[in-house]
């Protein structure tokens, strides 16, 4: 496989996060610049009006502590997508958004969800499961580091953890992010081809073109030694002549 070919590090890598996060940010600016309260556009379970949260929930936040937590992470996990899965990545952007939207607006109780986590666990959940599936030792060490740093989110998925906070949203980014591992198909990821002398247990004095070097790394002709190879694998011919007489000559007898 060529990982240049598939990942490569362009200026979307961090600009597609960077403007994501520029979004959020005057979106909250706006509100507690001029004093407005954007609330009411965030998703509202079962209702009509409460769809169009679907689209503007993950630019809401209710407060500096909510959208700081939500930050980081989110431009770390949103790098690694592209960088790692950039094909399919603005399909698990958009799709993750509007589909853990639908769902926590389904399961969702009555009161106003808002907040870019659902978005995270999307993130978290795509690329942990999605490297797990490829076993890809580069992807497969990407999930292990998403692990590290945000596996004890899995604790905010249950009820009456905290009741401050959407789980039904992280729950419907978790599920979200694990039918996108599964839906989204990556190219066939294969192990670089090993040669002879790049494996642990490669011995050079077994090898036979290594063996045309003598210790100080001269080039040694092995010519006499091919000839007598060739001598001794050669197979001798011998012919034998078997005299016979013809009747004339046992009449002249």
């Amino acid at each position: 496989m060529n990982d240049y070919h598939h990942f490569k590090f362009t200026p979307s890598v961090w600009l597609v996060p960077s403007l994501l996060l520029i979004l959020i940010w005057f979106v909250f600016f706006l509100e507690h610049s001029f004093n407005i309260d954007l609330t009411s556009h965030g998703i509202l379970p079962r209702t009509v009006s409460g769809l169009e949260g679907v689209f503007f929930s993950p630019f809401l936040h209710g407060s500096l502590n909510h959208i700081a937590n939500n930050s980081i992470p989110l431009f770390i996990l949103t790098t690694a997508l592209i960088y790692f899965y950039r094909d399919i990545s603005l399909k698990v952007l958009f799709y993750g958004v509007l589909l853990s939207g639908l769902i926590t607006w389904v399961i969702g109780r009555e009161s106003y969800h808002i907040g870019a986590s659902s978005l995270i666990y999307v993130l978290v959940s795509f690329i942990f499961f999605k490297g797990m599936m490829t076993q890809y030792y580069r992807l497969m060490a990407l999930s292990m580091a998403v692990v590290m740093f945000y596996g004890g989110m899995i604790w905010y998925v249950f009820p009456d953890i905290d009741k401050t906070i959407s789980w039904e949203g992280h729950l419907a980014g978790l599920v979200t992010g694990f039918f996108f591992a599964i839906r989204f198909k990556t190219p066939d990821y294969k192990k670089d081809i090993q040669y002879n002398w790049e494996r642990p247990d490669f011995n050079p004095e077994e090898d036979a073109f290594m063996k045309h070097f003598d210790e100080n790394g001269n080039f040694v002709n092995t010519q006499k030694e091919e000839e007598s190879v060739e001598e001794t694998n050669s197979i001798s011919t011998q012919y034998v002549y078997v005299f016979k007489e013809t009747d004339d000559a046992k009449q002249v007898e």
